[in-house]
C-alpha cells in the first residue's frame, strides 16, 4: 500500500489516538512490502483498507459504516489490545461485507490478523434449516476459533458491545433479539473470561432493552438517592482511611462505586425484594499493595464496623474460575445499615476490570500467533464447551448447554487431594465424578462428602470434599439424569447407554435397509466392497458400525441408501428403470421380477394404474407418496391393496396378482393432503419428553391424531403415536429432527395389520 494514499476522512470523526497514529505513519517512510508491518503500520493500513472498503456503506442510525469498526478498535485499544486485534477490530467485517477473501487479508496483514478477523466473521454466506441452527453454528465455529487464540472472543465482545450501545436505531423486533442474545451469552462470555468493565455494560444496555420501563425505574431512584448515598459512603471511607495510615499500610484508592443497574434488578427478583430493601446498591472498594495487606484491612474493617456473620468471601484463597480474586464482606456502617467492603491489590483490581486482557498468556508457535492452552485450568469451561461440539448434534440442545456452561453461578468443592473443582449450582456427586474424568462417572458405585457416605443425588456445598468409590462392574443408571445438574454429566450418561445397546441398534439398522433392499443377496451386499465404500463416505470404519448409527438414528435411511447407489454406480453400470421400482431393483436391475409397462398418468386419482379400479392403502404398510409401491389384487373382490416395495406381505405374493403403480404427482390430482403413519420412539423416561417431541412435531405443522405411552420402572419408555403426513420427503424431515434429541434412543415406522394381500 502506498504511503500517500492514507489520507483523513471528513466523513467521521477520528479519535485522538488514532489522528496521532496516522500522522505517525504519514511523516514514516513507510515500510518494505517484504518485510512484517510494525505496530504503527499494521494498524494505520488496517484503517485505510478498512475504510477504502466500507466506502459507500452506512450504518441504520445514518453515519458512515467505517464508525463501527473505529469504535470496535478503540475499545480493544483500551483493554491494551496487541497491534494484531486492534487491526482486526478496523477488519472484522470485512469477509462479510465485502469481496475480499481471508487469503487476501493474510498476504495483507499476516496469518495472525487473518485468524482472528475468521474467528469473528458470522456464517451469512451459508445456509441453514433455521435460525436456531445458524445461531449454534455461529457459536460452534467461534468456539472453535477460540480454541486457537483465546482473542478472537475478546474482539468479538468489543464488536458486539459498540452494536449495543447504538442498538436504537434498529427495528424494536430486532432490538430484543440481540440484546437477548447479549444477555444469555455474550455478558456471561464477557465475565467468564473476567472482563468486568464489558460484562457490566453489555448486562445494563441487554436490560434497557428488555425491561425498559424496570430500567427507566432503576435508573431514576438510583439517581434519587445519589446525594445521600455518596455522603454515606464518604463518611465510611474516611474513617477506614485514618486507620489504614495508623497503621501504615499503604492504600491506592479507597471509595464507593455504584452497582450496575442490572445487578440491582437482578437481586430485586431473585431475593423478591423492593428497591429500599437492597442494602449494597453501592460498595467500598479498598486497594492496597499486597496479598497481606488485603488481610491487614480486613481487620481494620472489622474492627471499625460490626461484621455480619456469614457474609464474608475469599476470593483471594480462592479466586472465581475467572481468575477474579478480591475479600468480600458485609458490614454495619455508621447508619446501621448493611455495607458490603472490598478488598483487593491494584493487581487484582486490573485483573476484575481487564480480565484475560490483563494477562494474555499464550504459546508463540512458528506462524506467531497466540494459542490456547486447554490445559491452563482458567478455560476448563472452554474445553468443556469444545467437548460438546461433536457429541450434542442438536442445535437447540447445543445452545442450551452453552447458556447453562457460561453462567458463573458455580460452586466450588475439592478433591481428597485438595484440587479444586467448579461445578454448577446445585450438582451432585454424579457431576463431580463426570468432571473428574468419563471413566470415573461411569464406574461410580458412591461417593463420600467430607468422609461420610452420601447417596449419588445430594447436592453439593462450597468447601465439600468429595471422593468418588468406583467399582469395575458399575455402570451408569438412567435414574441419574433424573438429579444430573451439568451438561456434560447427562451427554455422557447419555452416550454410555447409546453404546451399551449397541447390538440391538445393529439389528434395527439391519431391519431397515433389509426392509428397503429386500431379502434376496443382502448378505452379500454387506460383506461387499460398495457396502465398505458407503460406510467410509458416511464416516464410519464398517458396514457394522453404519449399521449401529442407522438403527440409533445419526444416519437416515435416505442417505445411507444414495451412497449405496453411488458406490455401486462407481463400480458397474446400472440398467435404466422407472422411478418406481424399488431399490432393489436399482441395485440389481437385470434380476427383477416385477413386470414394468407404461402406465397413463390420471389428474384424478392419486396413484397411476388403477383408473377404474377400486382401490384401498394397505394398513400393514401405511404407504406415502414418495415411496415406492406395488399394487396387489385382493381375494374376495376388494380391489387393489397399494403396499410400499419390500413390504413383507407381499414376499410370497403369486407374480400374476402384482400390478406396477406409482404416485400421481401430476398438479391437480385429488389426492387427500395427509396419510396416516404409525410410528414408535424408544426414549430415555423423564418427565417433559413427550410434550418436546409433540413441540417438534408442531414445529414442522404435523398433525398428532393419536399418542400412547408406555413406561417401565427402571427402564426406558415407549410412545407410540399416529401422525398425519403428506409425503416420504416430509416423514424424512421429521424423522431426522425427532432423531436429533439426546433422549431418543430408537425411532420407527410401525405397522398396524388390517388387512392381508391373500385375505
Amino acid at each position: 500500500m502506498n504511503v500517500a494514499t492514507l489520507t483523513f476522512p471528513t466523513d467521521i470523526a477520528l479519535p485522538e489516538w488514532l489522528q496521532a497514529c496516522l500522522l505517525e505513519y504519514r511523516s514514516s517512510s513507510g515500510s518494505s512490502s517484504d518485510a512484517p508491518l510494525a505496530d504503527a503500520d499494521l494498524i494505520c493500513e488496517a484503517f485505510n483498507f478498512a475504510y477504502s472498503l466500507h466506502e459507500g456503506q452506512y450504518r441504520a442510525s445514518g453515519e458512515p459504516y467505517i464508525a463501527h469498526p473505529v469504535a470496535v478498535a478503540g475499545l480493544l485499544r483500551d483493554l491494551g489490545g496487541s497491534a494484531a486485534m486492534i487491526a482486526a477490530g478496523f477488519l472484522h467485517d470485512v469477509i462479510e461485507d465485502t469481496d475480499v477473501t481471508a487469503e487476501e487479508i493474510e498476504q495483507r496483514f499476516g496469518i495472525e490478523v487473518r485468524r482472528l478477523v475468521e474467528g469473528v466473521t458470522k456464517l451469512s454466506k451459508f445456509n441453514f434449516s433455521s435460525k436456531t441452527e445458524r445461531l449454534a453454528e455461529n457459536f460452534r465455529r467461534m468456539f472453535l476459533a477460540m480454541a486457537q487464540d483465546i482473542r478472537v472472543i475478546v474482539v468479538k465482545l468489543a464488536d458486539r458491545l459498540h452494536n449495543m450501545r447504538t442498538l436504537e436505531y434498529l427495528p424494536d423486533e430486532k432490538r430484543r433479539r440481540i440484546a437477548l442474545e447479549t444477555r444469555e451469552i455474550f455478558a456471561p462470555l464477557a465475565n467468564r473470561l473476567g472482563i468486568g468493565r464489558f460484562k457490566w455494560e453489555l448486562e445494563d444496555l441487554a436490560f434497557k432493552y428488555l425491561e425498559p420501563e424496570a430500567y427507566r425505574a432503576i435508573r431514576q431512584l438510583v439517581a434519587d438517592k445519589r446525594i445521600d448515598r455518596e455522603a454515606r459512603l464518604e463518611r465510611v471511607a474516611t474513617t477506614l482511611q485514618e486507620r489504614l495510615d495508623q497503621l501504615g499500610i499503604r492504600c491506592y484508592d479507597i471509595s464507593g462505586r455504584p452497582k450496575h443497574l442490572y445487578g440491582i434488578y437482578e437481586k430485586m427478583q431473585r431475593q423478591q425484594k423492593s428497591f429500599e430493601e437492597i442494602y449494597d446498591i453501592a460498595a467500598i472498594r479498598i486497594i492496597v499493595e499486597t496479598n497481606d495487606e488485603c488481610y491487614r484491612a480486613l481487620a481494620v474493617v472489622h474492627d471499625a464496623f460490626r461484621p455480619i456473620p456469614g457474609r464474608f468471601k475469599d476470593y483471594i484463597g480462592l479466586p472465581k474460575p475467572n481468575r477474579y480474586q478480591s475479600l468480600h464482606t458485609v458490614v454495619i456502617g455508621n447508619t446501621g445499615r448493611p455495607l458490603e467492603v472490598q478488598i483487593r491489590t491494584l493487581e487484582m483490581h486490573h485483573v476484575a476490570e481487564y480480565g484475560i486482557a490483563a494477562h494474555w498468556k499464550y504459546k508463540e508457535t512458528g506462524n506467531s500467533y497466540a494459542k490456547l492452552s486447554t490445559d491452563d485450568e482458567k478455560f476448563t469451561w472452554l474445553r468443556q464447551l469444545l467437548e460438546w461440539q461433536n457429541d450434542l448434534k442438536d442445535a437447540q440442545e447445543y445452545l442450551e448447554s452453552v447458556k447453562g456452561n457460561l453462567f458463573d453461578d458455580d460452586v466450588y468443592v475439592f478433591t481428597p487431594g485438595g484440587d479444586v473443582i467448579a461445578l454448577a449450582q446445585g450438582s451432585t456427586p454424579i457431576d463431580f465424578a463426570y468432571r473428574i474424568h468419563t471413566e470415573v462417572g461411569n464406574h461410580c458405585a458412591g461417593a463420600k462428602v467430607n468422609d461420610r457416605m452420601v447417596t449419588l443425588d445430594t447436592p453439593l456445598k462450597n468447601g465439600d470434599i468429595v471422593e468418588i468409590i468406583t467399582q469395575k462392574n458399575s455402570h451408569p443408571s438412567l435414574d441419574w439424569l433424573n438429579f444430573a445438574v451439568t451438561p456434560g454429566a447427562k451427554n455422557r450418561i447419555r452416550q454410555w447407554y447409546k453404546r451399551s445397546h449397541r447390538d440391538a441398534n445393529i439389528l434395527r439398522g439391519r431391519e431397515l435397509l433389509e426392509k428397503e433392499l429386500g431379502k434376496r443377496g443382502f448378505e452379500a451386499l454387506l460383506k461387499s466392497e460398495p457396502m465398505q465404500a458407503t460406510a467410509e463416505r458416511c464416516n464410519y470404519q464398517s458396514p457394522e458400525d453404519l449399521l449401529a448409527a442407522l438403527g440409533y438414528g445419526e444416519v437416515t435411511l435416505n442417505l445411507v441408501l444414495n451412497r449405496l447407489r453411488e458406490a455401486i454406480k462407481a463400480r458397474q453400470p446400472i440398467v435404466a428403470v422407472p422411478k418406481e421400482e424399488s431399490t432393489n431393483t436399482l441395485l440389481h436391475p437385470a434380476t427383477s421380477n416385477t413386470p414394468v409397462q407404461p402406465v397413463a398418468r390420471s389428474k384424478t386419482s392419486p396413484i397411476v394404474g388403477v383408473e377404474g379400479l377400486l382401490y384401498s392403502l394397505a394398513g400393514c404398510c401405511n404407504p406415502v407418496p414418495g415411496e415406492s409401491i406395488i399394487g396387489v389384487v385382493t381375494m374376495g373382490g376388494r380391489g387393489i391393496s397399494i403396499h410400499r416395495q419390500g413390504c413383507s406381505n407381499t414376499e410370497n405374493v403369486p407374480g400374476e396378482r402384482l400390478i406396477p403403480v406409482s404416485w400421481n404427482t401430476t398438479e391437480g390430482n385429488s389426492r387427500p393432503q395427509t396419510y396416516p403413519v404409525q410410528v414408535q420412539i424408544e426414549v430415555i423416561d423423564r418427565v417433559g419428553v413427550l410434550k418436546d417431541i409433540l413441540s417438534r412435531l408442531s414445529d414442522y405443522n404435523i398433525n398428532v391424531r393419536s399418542a400412547q405411552v408406555k413406561t417401565f420402572p427402571g427402564q426406558t419408555a415407549v410412545i407410540n403415536l399416529g401422525i398425519d403426513i403428506i409425503d416420504h420427503e416430509q416423514l424424512e424431515r421429521i424423522f431426522t429432527q425427532i432423531r436429533k434429541m439426546s433422549d431418543v434412543l430408537q425411532l420407527r415406522r410401525i405397522s398396524q395389520v388390517d388387512e392381508q394381500p391373500g385375505g
